[in-house]
């Protein structure tokens, strides 16, 4: 039969956990699921795709977890999961982990799984504390990279049996290698593609372009992205003396003319999960520098698929950098080795199949109900 499932995320727009539930429920097999999506806010190009793709999109109105609103969408939520008997729920965010997870339990849902994909550092006191409390409520906690794994096990006291490992997909239709040139005149581009956080660390690498530039004055740093620190970060790139050797882009949709347009892609992480950022950078043919923290090193292999080095490192990063300007044959075949192995071992269709997989290994749990018994009615708002 088919399993009927609920994929739940905070909103359908930019960002990696959005992109990932968007992939799996396109990608899951619809002989053996039959995936809907939940969110708080219906827009965006991701809304787009699911409607696209036929799978079922529904709005809960919440405008944030407190005050009424929460409580018309909890009772929609319970609706919605009675409705269509929803046998399995999966939270893909933090805010659906607080919200939809705890529901599903409530609605009796057979299986209920939530998602770690980031450090919980990053998340204030109390919410840490109420992920922690989802922990003991679920099935399954879904993670993205053996480091997140490694982190709630042995941080988070999240008992080992419930994590359950699922690396990010990629398009190779959309992520791949062109050909780069790079002369004397144009130079060799250093960049980034990420969020302007603090948590990147992109100081960093601002100081360690500043170390190189002397001796490769042709080179450029370009960083794509917007966020908090972009004022500060433009500050220290006049501090540094960088002028127009440093450029600045923001966010935007399609990042793949950007990542063609580098050459060296550093990711100089504080905090780092699965980065969809870098694993784009290296399907796409950039050379890629990262910081030794998180899931980097599930991605980049030292002298095989690029180079690592301390967080925070800026002597360090800069002695990567000058290595690779000096070595043009190094660092295309280090390129090569990565696009190579995430059109290999990240693609879109095996994220789908491994998230299949998990979903399956509880499919037991669903047919074994015995009677059958429908979810119970959302309670009426008072």
């Amino acid at each position: 039969m088919r399993i009927p499932v609920l994929l739940m995320a905070r909103e359908l727009a930019l960002g990696g956990s959005e992109r990932q539930l968007t992939e799996i429920a396109r990608g899951l097999d619809r002989e053996s699921f039959e995936p809907h999506v939940a969110c708080f806010r219906a827009s965006g190009f991701r809304a787009e795709e699911l409607r696209a793709a036929g799978v079922p999109l529904v709005r809960l109105p919440a405008a944030s977890l407190m005050g009424l609103s929460t409580l018309v969408a909890a009772r929609q939520l319970g609706q919605y999961l009675s409705r269509h008997a929803i046998q399995l729920v999966h939270t893909f965010d933090t805010p659906m982990n607080l919200f939809g997870a705890p529901l599903a339990r409530m609605y009796r849902v057979p299986v209920v799984l939530s998602s770690q994909r980031a450090y919980r550092e990053l998340t204030p006191p109390f919410g840490r504390h109420l992920l922690r409390l989802t922990d003991r409520l679920v099935d399954g906690v879904v993670v993205n990279c053996r480091a997140l794994r490694r982190h709630l096990v042995e941080d988070e006291r999240t008992p080992a049996r419930l994590v359950r490992l699922c690396y990010n997909g990629i398009d190779a239709a959309v992520f791949h290698p062109c050909e780069r040139r790079v002369s004397e005149d144009t130079g060799v581009t250093i960049g980034v593609v990420c969020a302007l956080r603090p948590e990147k660390d992109l100081g960093t690498l601002l100081r360690a372009f500043a170390q190189v530039r002397a001796a490769h004055p042709a080179a450029r740093l370009l960083l794509v992205g917007s966020g908090s620190c972009r004022p500060a970060l433009e500050d220290l790139s006049r501090a540094l003396g960088l002028g127009a050797s440093c450029r600045f882009e923001p966010a935007v949709r399609d990042v793949t003319p950007w990542l063609h347009a580098i050459d060296i892609f550093v990711l100089p992480s504080l905090s780092e999960a699965l980065s969809n950022s870098l694993m784009e950078a290296m399907a796409c043919g950039c050379c890629a520098v990262a910081s030794a923290v998180g899931g980097n090193p599930e991605l980049v292999t030292p002298e095989k698929t690029g180079l690592l080095f301390r967080a925070g490192d800026t002597a360090g990063l800069a002695a990567c950098l000058r290595r690779l300007l000096d070595n043009r044959a190094l660092r295309r075949e280090m390129a090569a080795a990565a696009a190579h192995t995430i059109a290999r071992e990240f693609s879109l269709a095996a994220a789908a199949r491994q998230m299949g997989s998990i979903y399956q290994s509880y499919a037991a749990k669903v047919r074994n109900r015995t009677p059958p018994e429908r979810l119970p009615s959302a309670p009426p708002l008072h």
